[in-house]
């Protein structure tokens, strides 16, 4: 089941004390990035984040869930109506997130 727009738009919201938060719509889900990194996403309007040390250590009782079938497990971010709580999560994140891909030319 695709996630919904209003799900993606709260999500926004509760971030929005943070410069440089985008999204991509993929496959009827959403990427999210955080100063060009890709900290998670949403899926079956779930918010999962990569689960990198940091993420881990703060939030020690997520479950890790599968955004997709055929994909790596994620961490479900259950505290989603706390608003510095996801400021928090993912400025503890940025550091240990992998560089976006450079595009080759073609």
């Amino acid at each position: 089941m695709p996630s919904s727009k209003e799900y993606l738009n709260f999500i926004l919201g509760q971030l929005s004390g943070l410069k440089d938060i985008t999204y991509r719509t993929m496959m009827g889900e959403y990427i999210i990035y955080y100063h060009g990194k890709i900290v998670g996403g949403i899926y079956d309007d779930r918010f999962l984040v990569k689960p990198v040390k940091s993420a881990i250590a703060y939030m020690p009782n997520a479950e890790y869930e599968l955004p997709y079938e055929g994909a790596k497990k994620m961490l479900l971010v259950d505290d989603v109506d706390n608003k510095e709580f996801l400021a928090g999560l993912v400025n503890v994140m940025y550091d240990e997130l992998p560089a976006p891909k450079s595009k080759k030319k073609k």
